[in-house]
């Protein structure tokens, strides 16, 4: 970090000379994410600037002396920490009184202290339960008693207000967690069962705004801004509460503005394995309004649920972002409240209306600019359509305040305004009267904004939050208007010049604007014209931004490849179903591919409902990954009439379709597929091995004089990449291990999907119909030049002469075994 001409991505305070001033903080991570093991206290390979080390001056530049590092032991150098401490935010938020009398010193405290770390275990998978009971009954039972450098552990707690006690917060540091061998084996777990999805390392506060929701497996969610998606994965959790629906109802449709963070929120959400979850990238503040196919006609799709967590200045996550300290200034609310309130506005126009749809606004700032404003704003705006909801009975043991009534507002460089009459004219581009709580009492007080909790870090240890729950009562009153009789043209509207003062950022950034621009529009479940003049057209009709009608969308970011469902008269299907004997009311239509053109590779399912929506609105979103992927493509099958494998992360969802390709294993046969390097068929009981001969079995193969074990395994090598091959990689029938490149039985254990090895040992490659390549075309390992290789003298059939071994080669006795018992060769043929 702090390289040469000014260091580069990642540093902080680099110089012209590629020097460090005294008294910077380099940060070493760059702008790779971190990986789960970083998440809990590993070591992370984030790139720090563009240096040659990650931490140090880079060639032709130096660091100056006394300069802090931050090295994976921690910071080091000459220099105390970043001092905790900002008197412009001390007299800010004491004038404001966000806190009760009495508690602010403690308040501040909490600030100044490190913030706990959570974890949240996934509460939809079956054995969430058997998660928690392993954390309780084993890893925090050896913690009770322990002590570190003379100092007690404290035992990891769960969170009292979250249900079913699937959510837990520790005070355990990076540093403890690497100097105790029982705190080295929890460490190991937490990474294992994050990479696998059963554990999901989650800020507290950030666990609320879902829970309001309280959504069903049958509703349609909206994440406005999702990424990195910890709030996205509970949602999809709920969709799935039932196991036994494989394809529920409802469906999150996740949504960010940046393109990069896009991916990190199709990694997380790809833990979870739901064909459920579509990740779309665009401004929340103008997403675009999408059709559905409803009985053959076209109507919007309104959300029953939407989760509006915006983007903010973030003081309440001074705890974990230090940053924030030095940094911090109102300037950052008041340019923030325009956006938040597009966002809020967009998303309440989106939201079904009437009954319990709910809308949860929040963010994770205590400033009243970015919280109670905004709420304030759209209530008026919306002329009684939106209500507050009372939820302070919801989350039984959560400690909260009610939202602020009265606020000022303050510039950065600390002048205060009480009201909008106050603001000189030449601070209006900068101070909007959006920004200041309504004068009337009566509206205000009608507005109840103390049913919006505000979370403070020192009342349950926790990060400072806001949350505001919004329920829909009728359409917003740009949006209404009386039906058009049937024959009657429309009046033409004359167009309104925009006013020097309004934004131009493509689409309306207030209800008010829309209200001065716009003839009263239709109601918000208006179904197909609405769809039609809205987002057909792309002009900006109904409070509705779309793409202009004679361009295309302009997007950014990397090009997706396309979605392309599989016809129902696809070629491709009917060896599937067949070789799985899938089940008739298998929804054969919602298989997709990525490609138009060659052979297909993977195969994707999604839920009925996410291809209605894909299939309607190909044109109007930016669509980055949808679906699981349920099927890969596996050339070596072909000559098994199949050649689609089983994907691991799609198990879920195909298992309840599949009857065939499924072996029934015992306790013992998990044990010997745990424990052993190896574990060949053989070793498995008799009734799981007599089940493996008998799917084995080919018609076309019975007239052959033998039929070696080889090709029986070839036939029925697992779908998963889970099982992993041997060390040495060797293919065998016998001597075979259960890997994961073949079509076959559904995979026994869950393991997280890896690539397999390539099919060779030390001294050996395979060429001929397996080729000088792995499975999946990957290169094997210590392939030979046709030069050096020595040739079988005979290969039975179905398999080829090739190379199998390297002159010279060192081949170790094991591999040589395997490969004279898989051929079924006597050693004279070579």
């Amino acid at each position: 970090a702090g390289g040469g001409g000014g260091g580069g991505r990642g540093e902080v305070g680099g110089g012209r000379r590629g020097y460090l001033r005294p008294a910077t903080a380099v940060k070493a991570l760059g702008p790779d994410p971190p990986r789960a093991g970083a998440q809990w206290g590993g070591r992370t390979r984030g790139r720090a600037g563009r240096g040659p080390e990650a931490c140090g001056a880079a060639k032709g530049g130096f660091a100056a002396p006394g300069a802090k590092f931050l090295t994976p032991q921690g910071w080091e150098g000459g220099y105390p920490e970043i001092v905790k401490e900002n008197k412009l935010f001390e007299h800010y938020y004491q004038e404001l009184k966000i806190v009760p009398e009495g508690e602010w010193d403690q308040f501040m405290g909490a600030l100044r202290e490190p913030l706990p770390a959570t974890l949240r275990i996934t509460g939809y998978k079956s054995h969430a339960k058997e998660i928690l009971h392993c954390l309780k009954n084993k890893y925090f039972k050896e913690l009770e008693d322990l002590e570190v450098d003379g100092q007690k552990v404290e035992v990891p707690q769960p969170l009292s207000w979250y249900p079913e006690e699937l959510a837990w917060h520790t005070n355990l540091s990076r540093k403890i967690l690497r100097k105790s061998p029982q705190l080295e084996k929890f460490h190991q777990f937490l990474v294992s069962e994050t990479e696998s999805g059963n554990i999901s390392r989650q800020e507290a506060v950030s666990m609320i705004p879902p829970l309001l929701l309280n959504a069903h497996p049958h509703h349609k969610i909206l994440d406005m801004c999702a990424a990195p998606g910890s709030k996205t994965t509970q949602l999809i959790e709920m969709l799935h509460a039932d196991m036994n629906v494989p394809f529920p109802e409802g469906f999150v449709i996740a949504n960010d503005v940046d393109n990069k963070r896009c991916y990190l929120l199709v990694h997380q959400a790809k833990r979870l394995g739901s064909p459920c979850i579509m990740v779309v990238n665009h401004d929340a503040s103008c997403i675009p309004r999408l059709q559905v196919d409803v009985n053959g006609r076209k109507e919007v799709l309104f959300y029953d649920r939407i989760l509006c967590d915006v983007p903010c200045s973030g003081d309440g996550t001074m705890r974990k972002n230090i940053d924030v300290w030095k940094k911090w200034s109102t300037l950052n609310s008041l340019q923030l409240h325009g956006l938040q309130l597009r966002i809020a506005t967009r998303g309440a126009e989106q939201l079904v209306e009437g009954g319990r749809m709910v809308m949860v606004y929040s963010t994770c700032s205590l400033n009243p600019i970015e919280d109670e404003a905004v709420i304030a704003s759209l209530l008026e705006k919306s002329e009684g359509a939106l209500e507050l909801a009372d939820v302070s009975s919801e989350l039984p043991g959560l400690k909260w305040v009610p939202g602020l009534s009265q606020w000022k507002v303050m510039t950065k460089d600390g002048q205060w305004f009480a009201s909008w009459d106050d603001v000189p004219h030449n601070r209006h581009t900068q101070i909007r009267p959006t920004m200041f709580p309504p004068k009337d009492p009566e509206k205000l007080q009608a507005m109840h904004l103390e049913r919006c909790l505000r979370i403070l870090p020192h009342h349950q240890n926790t990060g400072g939050f806001f949350v505001a729950v919004l329920v829909k009562k009728s359409s917003m009153p740009w949006n209404k208007r009386p039906p058009k009789p049937q024959g009657e043209p429309a009046e033409p509207r004359a167009p309104v010049p925009p006013s020097p003062a309004e934004p131009t950022a493509g689409c309306a950034s207030t209800p008010s604007e829309l209200e001065s621009k716009l003839a009263p529009g239709i109601s918000d479940t208006g179904a197909a014209e609405s769809a039609e003049d809205a987002d057909g057209s792309g002009s900006r009709r109904g409070g509705v931004c779309g793409p202009p009608p004679s361009k295309k969308m302009k997007l950014f970011g990397f090009k997706e490849d396309p979605f392309v469902f599989i016809p129902e008269d696809d070629p491709l299907f009917p060896p599937i179903q067949k070789f799985y004997a899938l089940d008739p009311s298998f929804p054969k239509t919602n298989l997709l591919t990525r490609t138009t053109e060659g052979k297909k590779r993977q195969l994707y399912m999604v839920s009925k409902e996410l291809r209605n929506v894909l299939l309607n609105n190909s044109e109007r979103m930016k669509v980055i990954n949808t679906g699981i992927k349920v099927w890969c493509r596996n050339n070596s099958g072909e000559e098994f009439d199949c050649a689609f494998r089983l994907a691991q992360e799609g198990i879920y969802t195909l298992y309840p379709f599949i009857n065939s390709r499924i072996i029934t294993v015992s306790i013992e046969d998990v044990q010997v597929l745990l424990t052993q390097e190896n574990p060949f068929f053989r070793k498995l009981s008799s009734e799981a091995y007599s089940q493996v001969k008998d799917m084995g079995k080919r018609p076309d193969l019975e007239t052959q004089p033998t039929l070696t074990q080889a090709s029986v395994f070839r036939s029925l090598r697992l779908g998963s990449q889970g099982l992993r091959p041997p060390a040495d990689g060797s293919e065998g029938g016998g001597g075979s291990p259960m890997g994961g490149d073949m079509p076959g039985a559904a995979p026994l254990l869950g393991r997280s999907p890896r690539p397999a090895p390539a099919p060779a040992c030390a001294g050996v490659g395979l060429s001929g119909r397996w080729g000088s390549r792995g499975p999946g075309g990957r290169p094997a390992q210590d392939a030979v030049p046709a030069q050096d290789a020595v040739r079988l003298a005979s290969w039975p059939a179905p398999c080829p002469a090739g190379r199998v071994l390297a002159r010279g080669s060192r081949l170790s006795m094991e591999g040589l075994s395997r490969a004279f018992l898989s051929l079924n060769l006597p050693p004279t043929s070579l």
